[in-house]
């Protein structure tokens, strides 16, 4: 027994002749070379799961820019609000009289705004009468968006220049 062949061999063995066709010769291949040649490529299922692991990726990556854009419009039409606002308080005394009353208007892009002027008595927070008038000057915008109507409320106290009638 001691004289066995390389065919003899068990499978489990170590090296095997297997017939090749190289310049008609017989070359003795490994396991391992059988193996790399039998896995070369992917196989249709690693495909799959690598095109579903980059769609989800993709997928979560667009939500993130999406609501990053939603957030920077957002803040933009915030910013364009807070600004007619105050613009609509720095009119008051200039183009809008400080007196009683309630200016509005829409602009261009949507937005809404009013301004009210109302007269503040502060017989209860000074001892005595106050020689000037004081005058509540509130300003809100408000414009429609995805989830409802959004506003921006700005008031401030404003003393008047005369003493009124009365």
């Amino acid at each position: 027994m001691a004289n066995r062949s390389s065919r003899d061999r068990p499978l489990g063995g170590a090296v095997r002749i297997v017939p090749c066709l190289v310049l008609g010769r017989r070359r003795a291949a490994s396991r391992s070379s059988h193996r790399y040649l039998a896995e070369r490529g992917f196989s249709l299922l690693e495909v799959l799961v690598a095109f579903t692991i980059l769609a989800l990726s993709l997928g979560v990556l667009m939500q993130v820019f999406s609501q990053a854009l939603n957030a920077a419009t957002l803040s933009g039409t915030y910013g364009r609000a807070t600004a007619l606002a105050e613009a609509g308080m720095d009119l008051v005394g200039i183009d809008i009289p400080l007196e009683p009353g309630l200016q509005s208007g829409e602009t261009e892009d949507g937005l809404h705004w009013r301004v009210q002027v109302t007269e503040v008595s502060m017989a209860d927070l000074l001892l005595g009468e106050s020689s000037l008038p004081v005058y509540l000057v509130s300003s809100e915008v408000t414009w429609e968006s995805v989830r409802g109507v959004r506003r921006v409320n700005l008031a401030t106290l404003r003393l008047g220049d005369t003493v009124p009638e009365g």
